[in-house]
């Protein structure tokens, strides 16, 4: 997908992902390219996209440069492919809705 596909097919949505059957996170895409993304069940970490030679990137606080994922549209939804030093990782979408992501704050102990 380009930039603009990604952008028309995700704007104003969140989407939660799946990896071989498990589930892995959720991201909530608001205006201006801006992204809230949480693994499940953990913090939510704020950040932006953007393309990079139809591949679409994001950059959240407290990680360490872009995580650029290349995006097609199916019939089942969206399906990423991760590009990066690591293996290539797979997510499908499993879940697209207009509600926002559930974000819990930061653990408070005693």
């Amino acid at each position: 997908m380009t930039g603009e596909e990604f952008e028309n097919y995700t704007k104003g949505q969140t989407f939660y992902f799946a990896e071989d059957g498990v589930p892995y996170g959720g991201e909530e895409y608001l205006n201006n390219r801006r992204v809230r993304w949480s693994f499940l069940g953990g913090e939510c970490k704020e950040g932006y996209w953007y393309e990079d030679n139809r591949r679409i990137c994001f950059v959240y606080e407290d990680l360490n440069g872009p995580q650029c994922w290349s995006f097609v549209k199916e019939a089942e939804g969206l399906r990423a492919t991760f590009y990066g030093p690591e293996p290539a990782s797979e997510l499908y979408e499993v879940l697209k809705t207009d509600d926002p992501l559930n974000c819990p704050g930061p653990e408070v102990g005693v």
